[in-house]
Formats: C-alpha cells, structure tokens, sequence
C-alpha cells in the first residue's frame, strides 16, 4: 500500500514514497505533499499515477529520521488558516458507552442520553445504501492547521483546560479541487486529543472541549479506507505503562459508512472551498479517561496500528497561562 510522508532535511522538506515493506524514495520535483496532489488534480492522475510520472530520487531512512525527530506532519498548508481540522464522534461500534456513562448522572436512568439517542440513530441510519443519504452524525470543529502536531511533538493542553486525554483513531485528509470537488488524498494514523472533563460537565461543552491540538501519524495511506484496523493505545509516565487498551477502527467496526460521514461535512459549500486542506477525524470507541485515567504532564502517548508501520507518539504538556482580556479601542 502507498505511503505518503513529509520528511524534514535541513531547511528543506522531502515528499517520500513509500510501500511499507521496501526502500522509501524521495519523490523528484515535489516540494510538498500538497503541490503534488494539486498537480495531480490538474494532470488528471491519481496520486501513484503522478509518482510515477515524477519519478523518484535518493533513498531516505525513515527510522533514522523518526529517531532524529524529522517526520513530519504527512501534509501541510502554507496558510495553516486554510486546513480546517474537523471530526464526528459516536461514529464506532461501542463509542457510546463512555460518553454514555458521563451524561448519564446529569438526568434520569430511565431516560436515554442524547449521547445514546445520536448513536444509536447512527447504528440505524448511518450506512445508507450507495446513492441515499444516511442519518447525519454529530461533528464538531476543532481549529486550523495551526492546532496539528507530527509525531514526536508535544501535545500542549492549555492552562485552563481540566483535562488532556488522547482519542486513537484514524483520520481522512481532503484537498478542494479548482472546482470546488473534495478529493480524498488517503488517511492516518491520529490522536484527537481532548477534554474530557470539560466535556463531561455539560455536553453544550463539547464544543469547548474539542478546541484543541491533535496529532497526526507520519504515514498518509493512499488508498480505500481500511474495512478492519486493530491497533493499540498506550498512556506512559515515566518507564510505567499506566494505560492500555487495543482499539479497532475501520468500516466494519463503524455505525457510519465513511461515505455518508464525508457527504455530511463537505455538503456545506464553506467546505468545498477551492485550495483548502481538510483533516477528518473519524472517531474512536477507546479512551483512558473512561477507564478511570487521569493524565499529567510528562505522559506519553502511543498510538500504533496495522497497516500503519509507524507509531504516533507525542508527549502531553501544558501552556503557560495567558490573557484573554479585551481592550477597547
């Protein structure tokens, strides 16, 4: 399966291909991932088609360059204000059950959660047959490209928030075509870190809770969005693994087909904007802070998962307090 990453040599950035199995190769004439699915777009050319047509150079060794700290994001804007960093959550087989359990306490047991009551219309309206619509899912906004970090890069939570608790699961990155059509460019590995006790304090928050970084694996997967992916989530402090958990992804373990989750965000024309980038987490059904986790500064966390070769790994801090003050002018 083709790999695409963004591989930092010096001052300069490498657009590496790559089957997982062999050697990676620098892919000639392509500054950026984004200027070659761009150029792609205008050949006419899928993403291998285009490679190919470029041609390759040198060799990199990509475990040399994961050590030194080199990979970077898989694709990148040079206008960070035109990635738009989206996601739809309750979208797995089992994701209801944690969020189900931290709204359950705010009203009676008789009565399901509007967590349940989303999932569950998920489960019956989220695979619609090719060519219908299915059930929208819900979805939430979590900033612009200045929000990513590549493997290796810390996580920063901020001063105020109550918590920073990773989400392992897979993302889809998008480029508006001149015209204004979304082409799926593949996906990765991804951490769509979170809130959660924000969140858990009143689901009108969620919003608020989501407004932060997230990561994404070196590796773009070009390709269909894998059926079935079994991987695992680690929380490290220290030398101690205090947290882990597999997790699965994939249509087959998913209430919504990745079709109707894309219809559903990109029929707004706000999002079908010639040049822009989007990243789309899909969601997970795996959290430590469900199983009780309370993560500090200094945890690591590990997110690993076939067909990707290469973890995602990104430690959690937190940002020095600043002012929101407003001045008036």
């Amino acid at each position: 399966m083709l790999r695409i990453l963004q591989v930092r040599d010096g001052d300069n950035l490498r657009v590496v291909a790559w089957d997982g199995v062999g050697a990676a190769r620098v892919v000639r004439g392509a500054a950026s991932t984004y200027d070659l699915a761009w150029s792609a777009i205008e050949a006419g050319q899928s993403l291998a088609q285009r490679i190919e047509a470029l041609g390759y150079d040198e060799e990199v060794d990509l475990k040399r360059a994961q050590a030194e700290g080199r990979l970077e994001l898989p694709v990148s804007h040079r206008d960070p204000a035109h990635f738009i960093v989206a996601g739809t959550g309750l979208t797995h087989l089992g994701s209801a059950d944690g969020r189900d359990k931290m709204h359950k306490a705010a009203q009676s047991a008789e009565k399901p959660t509007d967590s349940m009551r989303m999932f569950l219309m998920g489960v019956e309206g989220g695979k619609p047959a090719e060519g219908q619509t299915g059930v929208q899912p819900e979805w939430f906004y979590k900033g612009d490209g200045s929000q990513l970090r590549a493997t290796g890069e810390d996580l920063v939570s901020p001063a105020f928030a109550l918590d920073g608790g990773e989400e392992p699961e897979l993302a889809g990155i998008y480029l508006i075509g001149p015209n204004g059509t979304p082409y799926r460019l593949g996906f990765c590995l991804a951490n769509e870190f979170s809130d959660h006790v924000t969140e858990k304090g009143n689901y009108l928050w969620l919003a608020h809770s989501k407004l932060r970084q997230a990561s994404l694996g070196a590796e773009l997967l070009v390709g269909d969005f894998p059926d079935h992916v079994e991987g695992t989530s680690k929380v490290k402090r220290g030398e101690e693994v205090i947290f882990e958990k597999p997790f699965l992804s994939g249509e087959a373990n998913m209430s919504h087909s990745i079709a109707n989750l894309e219809h559903h965000n990109f029929k707004y024309d706000l999002f079908r904007r010639p040049g822009d980038l989007h990243v789309h987490f899909f969601g997970t059904a795996t959290l430590s802070f469900s199983e009780g986790i309370k993560t500090e500064p200094g945890d690591v966390f590990e997110i690993a998962a076939e067909p990707f070769k290469l973890p995602l790994v990104n430690k959690l801090t937190v940002a020095a307090a600043t002012s929101a003050a407003v001045q008036k002018l």
